[in-house]
């Protein structure tokens, strides 16, 4: 057993004071955020603060008394240095998108169990997939709490970086346009309305972008098409009066980032919304 510590040693025993507190038996912490990107704000690296891998994919459970990372290996390598002293077991997982994970949780939950995770950063696929599997063996997935704020004192805020307009030549296909286009799919589907929220999606309809995300000009929002208008879901301050008056031109109104999902809770009797359930969390879908 390696005997080297790390500051990652003391985060996972927290962790597990917090899971004794609130009568859980575990934590899942995905490699995840509200949008399901792979590249994440700091905000949502919560895996990476707890263990210290930084490597992008992974999954890490924290049990009251284990905890474990699940790599591919691409990242077998890597996670074996930086897990050292951490106490976090390695499993070896043949490719990112293997369940090894779900199964283990399966394995060591037993009937009565409650199983933590934050539900406005589970894959609404993923959620169900957890949710089968541990109904099986009588244990409960509970979505409702995000215990990384309990734990991560220093937990960075929010990114704040400007949106700012993709223009032509660049950007060939106007807004209005795109929006038109949208709404003609979402009639086919029979859908009143239709929430996007992976960021490049949204950033390739409304002709934006941004600088929240590492490596990608894409910015922190949902985006709900109504009939007759949609609303942007944003960061206060990060669109400037001039993008709002061009987007309201559009029909495009602007809401509080944290609103989307009481918005959806909120939509008219009669609504039909459009969701893919591999692009949308979990939180937001139990909302509608």
């Amino acid at each position: 057993m390696d005997t080297r510590t790390s500051p990652h040693r003391e985060r996972i025993a927290k962790t597990q004071q917090a899971l004794a507190k609130h009568g859980f038996a575990a934590l899942l912490v995905p490699s995840s955020d509200p949008h399901l990107s792979e590249y994440l704000p700091e905000h949502w690296q919560g895996r990476q603060w707890l263990s210290g891998f930084s490597g992008s994919m992974g999954t890490l459970v924290v049990a009251r008394d284990k905890a474990a990372l699940f790599a591919d290996s691409r990242y077998w390598v890597q996670a074996e240095t930086e897990l050292a002293g951490s106490g976090i077991t390695l499993v070896k997982i043949p490719t990112a998108t293997a369940t090894h994970h779900v199964e283990w949780l399966a394995r060591e939950m037993k009937a009565g169990d409650n199983v933590a995770v934050d539900g406005a950063v589970l894959g609404l696929a993923a959620a169900q997939q957890l949710r089968a599997a541990l109904d099986k063996v009588g244990a409960t997935l509970r979505t409702d709490i995000d215990l990384l704020a309990e734990v991560w004192p220093d937990r960075p805020a929010l990114p704040a970086a400007p949106v700012y307009e993709h223009r032509a030549p660049e950007a060939p296909l106007a807004r209005a346009p795109k929006l038109a286009q949208l709404r003609e799919a979402m009639a086919r589907h029979g859908a009143t309305h239709h929430l996007i929220s992976t960021l490049d999606d949204i950033a390739w309809a409304l002709n934006l972008r941004g600088a929240d995300v590492d490596y990608n000009p894409v910015f922190l929002a949902h985006l709900l098409i109504a009939p007759s208008g949609a609303t942007l879901f944003v960061g206060a301050g990060k669109v400037d009066a001039a993008l709002k008056a061009a987007l309201a031109a559009d029909g495009v109104a602007l809401a509080p980032y944290a609103d989307a999902a009481a918005a959806l809770a909120a939509l008219p009797a009669g609504s039909t919304l459009l969701l893919d359930p591999k692009r949308v969390t979990f939180g937001l879908r139990e909302r509608v």
